[in-house]
C-alpha cells in the first residue's frame, strides 16, 4: 500500500508517518502543503492519501481542495481526510463526488491506533470512515423539517454506524441484533430518504450525505 501525507503540523505529520511505516505501510512522501501534496501524488500515484482539512497559506480549505483536486487527477485514490474539529461544509464537500475510498477523521482518532489502521483500510477497500464524533454531532444538528426526522431512534443509529463504515454483520454485534434486523432497518432507512433501488449511487453513501448535506452552511462544529 502506496501513502502520501500532507500534514502542516511537524510532529503529526511524522508521527503518522512513523506509526505507518513500523505498520509495514509505504509511506512515499509527507509533505506541509497542498502544492507539494499534489505534486507527490503525480509522482507516486498513491493508493492513499492522508491529508489536513486545513494547510498553508491561509489555512482555510487548502487541505479539502486538494483532496479533490488529487481524485480528480487520480480517480478511485482513497482520500482519509484529517480534522482538529468538525467541519460538516467541508465533508460535504469531500463526499459531493459519490463517497466511495473516502473516510473524515478527527485528529484524536489517530491515537487510537487500532481504530485509526482500520478506518485507513477500510477507505483503501473502498469503504467509507466518519469519524463516530462527526457523525453524533451532525445528526443532532438536522433541523426538524429534515428528512432524518423520519428516521426512528433505532434507524438513526444504524445510519450512524453505516456512516462510520461499519457493515451490516459489525452493526447488528455492536447493537447487538441480528443480521436480518439491520438489514430491514437499513431498507427502511433508504425508504424514508426517498433512496430508490435503482439509484446508481451508493445508498449508504447518499444516506450518509443526506445529513451532511442538511447541516452544511452552519459553520464548524467545535468540540
Amino acid at each position: 500500500m502506496r501513502i502520501v501525507i500532507a500534514e502542516d503540523d511537524l510532529l503529526l505529520r511524522e508521527g503518522v508517518a512513523m506509526l505507518l511505516r513500523a505498520e509495514g505501510v509505504d509511506v512515499r512522501a509527507a509533505v506541509a502543503n497542498a502544492d507539494d501534496f499534489l505534486a507527490a501524488v503525480d509522482e507516486h500515484a498513491p493508493d492513499l492519501a492522508i491529508v489536513d482539512v486545513r494547510m498553508p497559506p491561509t489555512h482555510t480549505d487548502e487541505g479539502i481542495v486538494a483532496a479533490v483536486e488529487a481524485r480528480r487527477r487520480q480517480p478511485g485514490l482513497a482520500v482519509l481526510v484529517l480534522s482538529a474539529y468538525v467541519e460538516q461544509a467541508f465533508a460535504t464537500e469531500l463526499f459531493s463526488d459519490g463517497g466511495a475510498g473516502l473516510g473524515y477523521l478527527l485528529k484524536e482518532r489517530v491515537g487510537r491506533v487500532e481504530e485509526f489502521l482500520e478506518a485507513l483500510h477500510r477507505v483503501v477497500d473502498g469503504g467509507t470512515a466518519i469519524d463516530p464524533e462527526v457523525v453524533a454531532q451532525l445528526l443532532t444538528r438536522s433541523r426538524p423539517d429534515s428528512r432524518l426526522e423520519r428516521l426512528s431512534a433505532r434507524e438513526r443509529e444504524v445510519l450512524a454506524l453505516m456512516a462510520e463504515g461499519l457493515g451490516n454483520g459489525a452493526i447488528a454485534e455492536r447493537l447487538v441484533v441480528t443480521d436480518g434486523a439491520v438489514h430491514k432497518h437499513i431498507r427502511s432507512i433508504f425508504a424514508k430518504l426517498d433512496l430508490a433501488p435503482a439509484d446508481r449511487a451508493d445508498r449508504r453513501v447518499t444516506a450518509v450525505l443526506h445529513y451532511l448535506r442538511d447541516t452544511a452552511g452552519r459553520g464548524p462544529v467545535r468540540r
